[in-house]
């Protein structure tokens, strides 16, 4: 596959769109230059455009090498007028601002920051969005508040709206960058941790392959993400996608997917692993991998033996002997393994115990 940057003809977003054409956007500047000691949170953000105009390019340097294709400018809350702007996630204040904005004559975007239940007056996510498309939008989604599988169920019930309207429009989302599971009607700024105590609920870059495969599968064509998402997780979408792109972006050429550099680890168990089959397991586990060069506990590696594409081993202390415990569509196998480990299965989208623990994170 080609490693270049991408088709280099310029065409706009609803050509490309109309096409076929995946369209990854960009990612959070607020929370990240945050992070990198440009700015403060709050408002006024895009001061940073004014006193470090060199990080703000750098920032959108890394994005376009990561993959993006379209940028935004820095510039969300950048007057007196942001004040007055604090109601996106209101059906109606967009609908207004899709009718005033289609005088211009160019392609309308249209995303709301709502989830599952819709905006604060109780409109739900399909009437959102037959109601943006009716007013002018071209494109509809949602934006920010919420994290990626939070977003993914918004974008289904969006879009059964306008396949019950007998509405057409392109599909859009930037989630957030962060796990919102538990977050109400307001999304993550509700949260006691907002805005600067979120990285326990950052994304790895598999949740955002799966995010960008998801969305893709449900036919959103324009993927990208808001406040807390990094470069390396638009590359996660780029590297994701890149079958259907056609291309991967210039930062996969230093960057080997799926933990390929561990080939070259000196223990030939670690090798192993991430070898054919143990890594396409890795690929469709939506959880954490536990390693034990991550437990610090040493591994039986030559019998290790999968009987599932979604399944992450456990490694617990046992004694004098070992069982090989596997959940697998509800059957239970056991084996004996030497020696001196214990090794559990999971299957990645389960949250069944195991020996006092629990499975790994899921969605």
């Amino acid at each position: 596959m080609a490693q270049v940057g991408g088709p280099g003809a310029k065409k706009g977003i609803l050509e490309r769109l109309d096409s076929g054409e995946v369209v990854v956007g960009d990612g959070s500047f607020l929370i990240t230059l945050e992070k990198r000691g440009y700015v403060k949170a709050g408002l006024w953000t895009p001061e940073a455009v004014v006193d470090h105009p060199d990080a703000v390019r750098q920032l959108h340097i890394e994005f376009l090498r990561a993959g993006s294709n379209v940028m935004q400018t820095f510039t969300f809350a950048a007057s007196e007028d942001n004040m007055e702007s604090k109601y996106f996630e209101h059906a109606e204040e967009a609908i207004w601002a899709v009718e005033v904005l289609k005088e211009s004559g160019k392609p309308l975007a249209a995303t709301m920051c709502i989830g599952p239940d819709g905006d604060m007056c109780g409109v739900t996510p399909g009437e959102c969005a037959v109601k943006l498309v009716k007013a002018g939008a071209a494109i509809v989604g949602v934006n920010c508040r919420f994290g990626p599988s939070t977003s993914l169920k918004t974008m289904r019930l969006m879009k059964e709206g306008l396949q019950a309207a007998g509405l057409k429009a392109h599909l859009m989302m930037q989630s957030l960058g962060f796990h919102t599971p538990d977050c109400g009607k307001g999304g993550f700024v509700d949260l006691p941790e907002y805005p600067c105590g979120l990285e326990p609920r950052v994304a790895t870059r598999w949740d955002i392959q799966k995010y960008a495969r998801e969305a893709y599968n449900l036919g959103i064509r324009y993927i990208g993400g808001c406040c807390g998402f990094e470069p390396y997780h638009i590359r996660a979408i780029a590297e994701e996608l890149a079958p259907e792109r056609g291309f991967l972006p210039p930062a996969s050429d230093k960057h080997g997917s799926w933990g390929s550099s561990l080939n070259m680890h000196t223990k030939p168990w670690i090798r192993a692993r991430f070898k054919g089959r143990e890594e396409r397991m890795a690929r469709g586990a939506n959880c954490l991998y536990l390693a034990g060069s991550l437990t610090g506990r040493p591994q039986f590696w030559a019998g290790q033996i999968f009987t599932s594409a979604a399944m992450v081993p456990y490694w617990l202390p046992l004694g004098t002997f070992g069982l090989y415990f596997s959940c697998h569509r509800h059957r239970i196998l056991l084996c004996l393994l030497l020696p001196f480990q214990i090794l559990a299965f999971s299957a990645g989208h389960s949250r069944y115990p195991l020996f006092g623990g629990s499975c790994c994170p899921s969605w």
